[in-house]
Order: C-alpha cells, then sequence, then structure tokens
C-alpha cells in the first residue's frame, strides 16, 4: 500500500516538473520570437541578386533597440496596407539626408553615392525625381533590382519611419547551397 502512494507522488511530481520545464520552454521560444529574432521567407525578386525568391532569412530583432539602422543594411517592415505582408529592402538614405535620383543614380546630399548593390542604371525614380529631405526618424529604401522593386519611390510605400523597423535580416538560411550572413 505504501509503495503505490509512493508512485503516485513521483508520477505527480514527475508530471508538474515535466509541465514546469515545458512552461518555460514555450516562454522563452515566445521571449526571442517576439523581441530577439525571427525567420521570414523572401517573397518576389526585388532584392536580385542579393537575395531571392523563397530565401529564408533570420531577422535580428533586438540590435535596433540599442543601434539605429546603418546605410546598406537589409531592413524588414511592414507594408502599411496589408495586414500581415512585410518587405525587406535595403537602407540608402539615413535621417536629415536629402535623397534624390538622376540620371539612374542616387545622390545623397547632392553627391552621387557609391552604391554596390544596386547593379543596374535606376530607369523610374519615383517620388525621388525631386529631393526628399528626410526627418530624423526616416529611411529611404530600395530594393537591390532597383527596376524590378516597390520600395521609398512609390508613394504606397514612401519612406520608413524607424519605429516602423521590424529588424535586419542578417543570415540565410536556405536554401542550403546559399548558407550565410546577408550582406551589408
Amino acid at each position: 500500500m505504501r509503495q503505490k502512494k509512493v508512485k503516485k507522488k513521483s508520477i505527480w511530481k514527475e508530471l508538474i516538473s515535466w509541465i514546469i520545464y515545458l512552461a518555460v520552454l514555450f516562454g522563452a521560444v515566445y521571449l526571442i520570437v517576439q523581441y530577439v529574432g525571427e525567420r521570414t521567407t523572401v517573397s518576389g525578386e526585388s532584392m536580385y541578386p542579393s537575395l531571392s525568391d523563397g530565401d529564408s532569412l533570420i531577422v535580428d530583432k533586438i540590435s535596433y533597440r540599442f543601434v539605429d539602422p546603418d546605410r546598406y543594411d537589409v531592413v524588414v517592415f511592414p507594408f502599411q496596407y496589408q495586414e500581415g505582408t512585410f518587405y525587406i529592402k535595403r537602407v540608402i538614405g539615413l535621417p536629415g539626408e536629402t535623397v534624390q535620383i538622376m540620371g539612374g543614380k542616387v545622390y545623397i546630399n547632392g553627391k552621387e553615392l557609391n552604391d554596390p548593390y544596386g547593379y543596374e542604371a535606376i530607369r523610374n525614380p519615383g517620388l525621388a525625381s525631386n529631393p526628399i529631405t528626410l526627418r530624423q526618424d526616416e529611411y529611404f529604401v530600395l530594393g537591390d533590382n532597383r527596376n524590378n522593386s516597390a520600395d521609398s519611390r512609390e508613394p504606397s510605400v514612401g519612406t520608413i519611419s524607424r519605429e516602423d523597423i521590424i529588424g535586419r535580416a542578417i543570415f540565410r538560411i536556405w536554401p542550403f547551397d546559399s548558407i550565410g550572413l546577408v550582406a551589408s
């Protein structure tokens, strides 16, 4: 009889131990996904050749809590007109700068940007055909595939507020033959 009580107690003790373990595990996973990092998938060719359609990326969501985005960082932000849709673009213009696109090239504060990521002349400057002066919390972003990208040149995207930037794409995990850091 005593042995049955001991077994019952140890089973309950073990069960409670597992429940606590799983609760801590799920809590840690939630905190990591919510505040530290997240996986996302590239949809479309707007970041070609740096990123391709179907690439899976890890997004660092914590570093921008301590530092501001730099020029050429690849950032993730929500599309303002469609819930659950996120854009992945490269930071080109920083707060306080004036951005303009003329003759297929990007100019920052009147000087041509030596941009290693845009691989062809920009055919449509869009909103940037006139100078755009960024406020202290705004960024100008472009896709690397400049002639096939919805980015800050379009009114539906426009400049990106600092608070809207979710994080920085830092690591490609798929496809396996392209695993590695995202160039910035």
